[in-house]
């Protein structure tokens, strides 16, 4: 088959390449085959490459309907490698004839994705991995690429043009190969370290600011207030009159639930464009769905967003404008570029083309005299209408590939009541209509919004130019997540219904009222958020990430106190009954800025049964029968010399030896313990502690790869562990206090919120008084436990220990 060469060589394969292939008995006929099917003879070098790819995969194992996809690739339908593999699996299963459109669906036909967009993807996949990446290195490249591969948004892209963005990137971020990515380097660097003194401790946590999240990419090179193109050139002029020529963003939840970790990107975003720009953002309620809308999440949005730092310019509505958008929605009818539509949902859906993406055409009521659209939409109003058996719909562009320009629902029928407006209205207006006209009304210079609205662009615009309104410019970026949660309101309910957390404000949920509950300090979110900067793709980042985050900021503020959780009594038997001394201790080790306090030691004490082994091992430091450990702050180690139990057997109380005679070796590891010492309040007694650990079980919940029962059988149920009989030194108490005397914590004690009274229980983990606390103020004020308290307990994070120290 040598005659063959000449027309493999005119796919664009090299002479010897195109002589082997003609040469070989198995690939040489199917790709002949595949050259008449395209009934083409010369071809670009892309398309004959991929052709050439198709022939050695069907000489493999057969593809049925190979011509179709040969025909697919000439015509430049399949333009890729990635297109290509799909198309061949897609015929595997069925013929693509049959079904075009799902043909072309399944194997991405028609998509394009941008440099600009491969760049953006690989970045939110790097920064989800930058921990492991710095601590890693180069070797760490193949675990990072292969996550860049998975990602949903490069599936379509062009390998080549991924990969180069990929090295780029990480070129940028690790700089180039050096001696810590040599193995031999690296031994030789591990036993230097060994025979070397440490390095003095790193500076303190330094967050992220908005101008470094605001400073690169896209966002940093937005138009300048009025540079907005707009229907009528004196729009332009009116705005800026409006504004002054300054920064107008806002943020528009809908209140139908509690925000999430997500949203405190779209916080951050928002409102931080405009306090870094000079401008002001409006808190803006889309209240126009009054089924799902309550007061309660109108109250917690607004909180939230103060407790993340922000204070909005306005607190609005969309529902302030009721009356305006509906005399809107009367002169888009006027004009004739909205109509009353009858048909049903399921009407409109094979109006749009249907499941199966047939050929779409116009609803029967479309060109109804305008007149009569007048009528029904005043009848619509006046409630002559059932839900369902009327709206108001947009003439927009039927032909258009956008679905969001298929004459979208302006206004339903809803019976009813708002939450604001009671039942003064029975017709509401949708988010596609509400939207952009509140920006304009607004004079929103940059209505900032996540990627799922990147079709509403098109309709956006459109309905304001429609109108002959002021246009904002619309931007999308991507939406924020993180790994072993669910974050949509829908799934969160079912949780709650299901008794599976306590709440939509469960401490391991990640609603920003749950972290809030559990603790975590908002300089930690916001943190979170402004390190990952702002880019086009969505990303999802490793919840090791935000936790670290939170251990960062709590190092900087939390108090150390010493606690118990599961205490065992320690006798030394060698102390006098009546011993008493005060042992100083700084709130955080070498440095006196959080301050000191002091505590009881006395003859009985107390340590974590996690402390005590009956059984010792070369590798453990702590105390058992004969062995040795210091207690934190205090001069000299002790020994355990006896065990006594209880009826049960089980270790009741430890008999240990003060060694405060003579020389002694510095022990091989120092623990906390808790004073017996009534007299002085100790210990204080902890009525609840819970141990919050992850709700799931694996990292995505909904991937039915790993977990193919569905979602909800990933959640532990033995996640909450709750711990009864834990104690805590004096401390604790003053810490309280020290919060109860400032005017915030007044204020915050008052409304029975105790998050900010955060700790470190040394060696166990950072901790917060939960919203479950008794705690009168009068009562936070004492420095001894008074009757009148319960305090609950949450665990916020778990500390980087070594678990044999």
């Amino acid at each position: 088959m040598d005659d063959l060469a000449p027309a493999f060589e005119a796919l664009g394969l090299n002479a010897q390449k195109a002589k082997e292939a003609a040469g070989n008995k198995k690939i040489a006929p199917v790709l002949s085959g595949l050259i008449a099917a395209t009934g083409q003879t010369s071809f670009d070098k892309s398309a004959g490459l991929l052709l050439y790819e198709l022939a050695t995969e069907a000489a493999k194992k057969a593809v049925p309907h190979s011509d179709y996809v040969a025909r697919a690739v000439s015509s430049g339908r399949l333009a890729s490698k990635e297109q290509l593999k799909a198309a061949v699996d897609f015929c595997r299963a069925q013929d693509p004839a049959a079904d075009e459109g799902a043909f072309d669906a399944a194997c991405g036909v028609g998509v394009t994705v941008s440099d600009e967009e491969v760049a953006a993807s690989v970045q939110a996949v790097l920064a989800g991995l930058q921990d492991t990446l710095l601590a890693e290195r180069y070797r760490a490249l193949g675990k990072a690429l292969g996550a860049v591969k998975k990602h949903p948004a490069l599936r379509w892209a062009d390998s080549g043009r991924v990969k180069s963005a990929f090295d780029a990137q990480i070129l940028a971020l690790l700089g180039p190969k050096d001696e810590r990515d040599d193995p031999a380097q690296l031994k030789k660097a591990a036993a230097a370290a060994a025979t070397t003194t440490k390095a003095p401790a790193a500076q303190g946590w330094v967050p992220a600011s908005l101008e470094s999240m605001l400073s690169t990419g896209e966002i940093s090179r937005m138009h300048k207030p009025g540079e907005n193109p707009q229907i009528k050139p004196e729009l332009v002029a009116e705005h800026l009159e409006a504004t002054g020529g300054g920064v107008i963003t806002r943020f528009p939840p809908e209140p139908n639930g509690y925000l999430h970790i997500g949203h405190a990107k779209a916080i951050n975003v928002n409102f931080g464009y405009a306090k870094v720009h000079g401008g002001v953002c409006n808190l803006r309620y889309d209240d126009t769905n009054p089924e799902g809308e309550e007061q309660e999440y109108v109250d917690s949005i607004l909180d939230t967003v103060r407790w993340l730092g922000f204070e909005p310019h306005q607190v609005i509505y969309s529902s302030d404008y009721f009356q305006r958008l509906y005399d809107l929605a009367v002169d888009l009818t006027r004009r004739g570029l909205a109509y009353v539509c009858h048909c049903t949902g399921d009407e409109i859906q094979q109006q749009r083309g249907g499941p199966e993406r047939g050929e779409r055409f116009a609803c029967p009521h479309r060109d109804r005299p305008v007149a009569e659209s007048l009528a029904e939409f005043q009848k619509m109003k006046d409630g002559k209408y059932a839900e369902g058996e009327a709206t108001l719909r947009m003439k927009m562009d039927l032909t258009d590939g956008n679905p969001q320009m298929w004459d979208l629902v302006a206004y339903r029928v809803l019976f009813a009541s708002h939450h604001r407006t009671g039942t003064e209205w029975c017709i509401y207006p949708t988010y596609d209509f509400t939207h952009c006209l509140c920006d304009s009304f607004e004079n929103i210079t940059h209505s900032l919004c996540t990627r799922e609205f990147y079709q509403s662009r098109q309709s956006y615009y459109w309905l304001c130019d429609a109108l002959e309104v002021y246009k904002p410019v619309q931007w999308e970026y991507g939406r924020l997540n993180v790994t072993n949660t669910v974050l949509s309101k829908r799934n969160l309910k079912v949780l709650c219904q299901k008794g599976l957390v306590s709440g939509q404000d469960d401490p391991r949920l990640y609603t920003l009222p749950a972290l809030r509950r559990r603790g975590v300090p908002p300089q930690a979110i916001n943190a979170f958020a402004r390190e990952l900067g702002v880019t086009a793709a969505d990303s999802t980042i490793e919840v090791v990430r935000l936790e670290n985050h939170i251990r960062d900021s709590l190092n900087e503020i939390a108090p150390r106190i010493m606690a118990a959780l599961k205490p065992i009594k320690v006798v030394l038997e060698n102390l006098p009954a009546d011993h008493l001394e005060e042992i100083e201790l700084l709130y955080r080790p070498r440095d006196e800025a959080l301050g000191k306090h002091s505590v009881p030691f006395t003859r009985t004490l107390y340590i974590d049964a996690s402390d005590f082994r009956e059984v010792a091992s070369a590798d453990y430091y702590r105390l058992a029968p004969g062995k040795t450990v210091g207690l934190n702050g205090v001069a000299r180690p002790i020994t355990c010399t006896a065990v006594r139990r209880d009826a049960a057997g089980a270790v009741a109380e430890l008999v240990c030896r003060y060694e405060n005679e003579g020389a002694c070796a510095k022990p091989s590891a120092y623990i906390q313990w808790v004073a017996d010492c009534p007299a002085r309040g100790s210990p204080v007694r902890l009525d609840e502690v819970r141990i919050y650990n992850p709700l799931f079980k694996h990292a995505n919940p909904k991937d039915k790869s790993v977990v193919p029962d569905g979602w909800l059988s990933d959640v532990d149920v033995d996640s909450l562990e709750t711990v009864h009989g834990a104690i805590a030194d004096v401390g604790f108490w003053d810490v309280i206090r020290r919060h109860a005397e400032t005017d915030a914590g007044k204020a915050e004690l008052a409304k029975g919120s105790f998050e900010a009274v955060r700790v470190q229980f040394m060696r166990i983990g950072y901790f917060t008084l939960d919203k479950d606390t008794v705690l009168p103020l009068a009562a936070a004020l004492e420095r001894t436990r008074p009757e009148a308290a319960r305090l609950v307990l949450n665990r916020i994070v778990t500390l980087k220990e070594d678990a044999k120290k």
